[in-house]
């Protein structure tokens, strides 16, 4: 046999020492998918608990860590005691009495429009935010983009309320000459789907349910020299039937506000919360015991936010989170001022005088920033991140 140990076209030289390389490549590619497996495994782990830990990292993937990019989500707007916020998704819409904006996460604007209003409101819902001029005539529907639809209403029959819900479609209330109110629903692309006019109670706010299939009207009325807010409710589903489905009583109460959660239309009045079926069956009711409501919110994921007072001035109250069974989640007692609450997905936003918490629903703190005494107001976000809105700006707080 012929010697080829140094035969230049048969060596083997190296061979030895390439086995060894590929398996130390091999061995630092697993080390590190176990590294990874690890990580992901506490999130997930998180996760699972509270929700918590998917958020943490949607932060992540979307803001990155680090002041820097903090700083790059401000937002700059004209001071105004008008303003009115809204969050959605990386854009904050901005309205005041002469103009409605839609500004980017870096401050940029997206749209804008110079609007005449003296009562501006602003209701958000679906991933877009209806602006309009309670007892004026001018309504906008925006997203992220900017905006959907625009309505104006005729000079006698002014906008009285708007609100979306989470599909998109409109509710408008409006003031009519000769009646106590009407009431229009327009689906997510703006067409008119249905049109009443009140002759028996007055009108005073309205909304459709989040499977586009009910109107439930919010109407006020007397019994007994005493009023009575009483919810009546409509089918969408039979064109140009304008019968009620079904109604019922919200007792003891004037109705503030109506919203939904898990399936469940929650009304918020002076003296309790109510959740009742889309078919009109009360199913729980939740009593403030005496307390005076100050604040409230229904963007909680399955929880209503309110802010009860022990007395009708002052700081002592308590915080309270309820679940859509009328029960308490949580309440915290409170002997500070408190500037402003948010809800949103999980979380509960409370702007004291010099700081912000951010809360779970079981009124746990999840973070906390000192020293925004130059804060008016706090918007959270569903990730659990928050927006602390000055006179002329808005600030990401990011845990």
């Amino acid at each position: 046999m012929a010697d080829t140990t140094n035969d230049i076209w048969n060596d083997n030289d190296g061979e030895e020492d390439e086995a060894p390389r590929k398996g130390g490549r091999l061995r630092r590619f697993g080390i590190f998918f176990l590294v990874l497996a690890a990580v992901l495994g506490v999130v997930l782990v998180a996760a699972y608990r509270d929700g918590t830990g998917f958020d943490a990292l949607r932060r992540l993937c979307s803001y990155g860590s680090g002041e820097e990019s903090t700083a790059e989500a401000q937002y700059d707007y004209d001071a105004s005691d008008s303003n009115r916020f809204a969050v959605l998704g990386d854009s904050l819409v901005v309205l005041s009495d002469t103009k409605l904006q839609v500004l980017a996460r870096g401050g940029e604007e997206i749209w804008s429009t110079s609007v005449r209003m003296s009562a501006p409101a602003l209701e958000t819902g679906g991933g877009r935010a209806v602006a309009y001029d309670v007892g004026g005539t001018e309504l906008y529907v925006v997203d992220e983009g900017g905006e959907i639809l625009t309505l104006t209403a005729p000079e006698d029959a002014p906008y009285f309320s708007a609100r979306l819900n989470e599909d998109g479609w409109l509710a408008v209330t409006t003031e009519l000459p000769g009646y106590k109110g009407g009431v229009t629903a327009y689906n997510s692309q703006g067409t008119e789907v249905f049109s009443l006019t009140a002759s028996d109670r007055f009108v005073i706010d309205a909304r459709v349910t989040d499977d586009d299939n009910t109107l439930a009207v919010v109407t006020l009325g007397q019994e007994n020299s005493v009023f009575v807010s009483n919810m009546v409710l409509y089918s969408l589903e039979t064109a140009g039937n304008v019968d009620p489905a079904a109604d019922y009583d919200v007792t003891d109460g004037l109705v503030a506000a109506v919203g939904e959660q898990d399936g469940q239309l929650v009304t918020v009045s002076d003296t309790c919360l109510t959740y009742a079926s889309p078919a009109g069956e009360v199913r729980a009711t939740y009593s403030y015991a005496g307390s005076y409501l100050r604040e409230y919110d229904l963007h909680g994921d399955g929880f209503t936010a309110l802010l009860l007072n022990r007395y009708k001035s002052g700081g002592v109250g308590r915080l309270v989170t309820v679940d859509t069974d009328g029960q308490e989640i949580a309440a915290l007692d409170v002997n500070e001022e408190i500037l402003s609450i948010s809800a949103a997905g999980r979380y509960l936003a409370v702007l004291y005088m010099d700081s912000v918490v951010i809360y779970t629903e079981e009124l746990e703190i999840y973070a906390q920033l000192e020293g925004t005494d130059y804060a008016r107001s706090v918007l959270m976000r569903q990730d659990g991140s928050a927006l602390l809105l000055a006179a002329e700006s808005a600030h990401l707080f990011l845990p």
